[in-house]
């Protein structure tokens, strides 16, 4: 098969971009339709072709059926092994329970509960920093 002029194109986009930009939007719009409609043949003789392989291969496996004396029944069986059993199912993900608060700390009226787990939060960072003890804010 001869290589098409349009390939340097297709494997390089700024190349395609490049060349883009030298045509007017009208010849820019119809190269685009005419792709497109090219793309839609090629889409449609490659089912056809799927379609035509699979037809002689359902053919083929018909003849070996009747040359063997096999059914459809037959390979149903086969393909279908005895059921043992029902799998277990796999056990939804349990959600964790809320950790209780650790720590308290009143800032301007306002409470601020923590649990001790994972980054301090700023106003525990700043307070510490200040000279404050966690130990002090312990919930008894």
């Amino acid at each position: 098969m001869k290589e098409s002029a349009l390939l340097p194109f297709a494997k390089s986009k700024p190349k395609a971009k490049a060349e883009a930009r030298r045509l007017e939007q009208a010849q820019l719009e119809k190269l685009i339709g005419s792709l497109t409609e090219a793309l839609a043949d090629v889409k449609k003789k490659a089912t056809a072709k799927e379609r035509a392989d699979k037809a002689a291969k359902l053919k083929q496996i018909e003849a070996l059926m009747a040359k063997s004396g096999l059914t459809g029944a037959d390979l149903k069986a086969i393909a279908s092994p005895a059921k043992r059993g029902k799998k277990a199912a796999a056990k939804p993900a349990k959600k964790r329970a809320a950790v209780a608060p650790k720590y308290r700390l009143v800032v301007a009226g306002k409470e601020y509960l923590w649990t001790g787990r994972g980054r301090s939060p700023k106003v525990y960072a700043e307070y510490v920093k200040g000279g404050g003890k966690l130990e002090a804010l312990l919930i008894k």
